[in-house]
């Protein structure tokens, strides 16, 4: 299989459950790096994962992975890692036995097993207490032992279901970096199902946002939060009135925001206009750069197909941090 081939492809994939209808023609490709899958509760996030891992049989509709029809093929979900939301790790088994039991049920030799359950342990900081009772750890502990079973085969794909529920504001920021020590370290492709927006900007290349069922978004999270026209911070070290006074005289739009000059709708021609007033000003230049919109902000101000009702939904749960 061509690396630049996608891991993951929905091709009209389509599950109902009785009168639920939890996927709906949904058409999306994963490709290698961090993706994260992003829609409210109910959109249809987790039954895709399922899907993918042919724990669960799509109504129509067909689920690749690698090239591969999902529901058919035992061998090639044998690639895949797996780390659900729900709580599902053993309580009095120490970790240090559960994640060489878990490589052993993916074909490891016992040996093989236990040094790479080590390994695993140490990479998601848990090596020092890996002789400790799983029901003895904390929320943030345990969520790392299920990312690390999901990871103890080496897969190439994890699929990450709400990696960071439960987890308070410090704890989120620590698994985040795991995910992407993941991906940079071991080069393990990532999928990051969540509901949260910030989890997505500050971790993932690329964005599939589900609502309902369907594909709303789809693309570079870059490709949301650059725009064409950019709103341009600049800090000067002195002569900053002067400096606002030839921006205006060149025709930049400005605000002021504490001690930065704020230009909006930046395009090229407006650059050189920039450019000139600084040089006509005198004043000595700090610091100048653009600053990206989040996602929130995209969806917000209608820069996505996402209803009003689910931005506003998805805004608010990333700015509390909730699960």
């Amino acid at each position: 299989m061509n690396t630049r081939d996608p891991l993951l492809v929905a091709r009209s994939l389509t599950k109902n459950y009785r009168s639920v209808v939890a996927l709906d023609s949904a058409d999306f490709s994963i490709g290698a790096g961090i993706t994260g899958l992003l829609g409210e509760n109910g959109a249809g996030k987790s039954t895709a994962i399922k899907i993918f891992l042919g724990l669960v049989k799509p109504t129509d509709g067909r689920a690749e992975v690698f090239g591969r029809d999902a529901s058919l093929d035992i061998e090639v979900r044998a690639r895949l890692g797996y780390m659900p939301e729900h709580d599902c790790l053993p309580s009095s088994v120490i970790a240090s036995e559960f994640l060489t039991h878990m490589a052993e049920s993916s074909g490891l030799p016992r040996k093989q097993a236990r040094s790479r359950a080590a390994d695993i342990l140490r990479h998601v900081g848990l090596f020092e207490e890996r002789y400790r009772p799983i029901g003895d750890y904390s929320t943030g502990m345990k969520q790392r032992v299920k990312l690390a079973q999901c990871l103890v085969h080496d897969p190439s794909l994890a699929l990450l279901d709400e990696p960071t529920a439960g987890l308070d504001p410090s704890g989120r920021e620590d698994m985040l970096e795991l995910v992407r020590k993941t991906y940079n370290d071991f080069g393990i492709s990532i999928v990051l199902s969540t509901h949260l927006m910030n989890d997505v900007e500050r971790t993932a290349d690329r964005i599939v946002v589900l609502r309902e069922g369907r594909v709303v978004e789809e693309g570079e999270v870059a490709s949301f939060t650059t725009e064409k026209s950019e709103t341009v911070y600049i800090e000067v070290n002195d002569r900053r009135d002067e400096l606002a006074s030839s921006l205006s005289a060149q025709g930049v739009s400005t605000r002021m925001d504490g001690s930065s000059i704020v230009a909006l709708d930046v395009g090229e021609e407006e650059f050189d206009r920039i450019r000139d007033a600084l040089a006509a000003s005198g004043a000595s230049l700090r610091r100048m750069g653009p600053r990206r919109r989040s996602l929130i902000e995209v969806f917000e101000d209608g820069g996505g197909k996402a209803s009003e009702a689910s931005s506003r939904e998805l805004s608010a749960e990333s700015a509390g941090g909730g699960a």
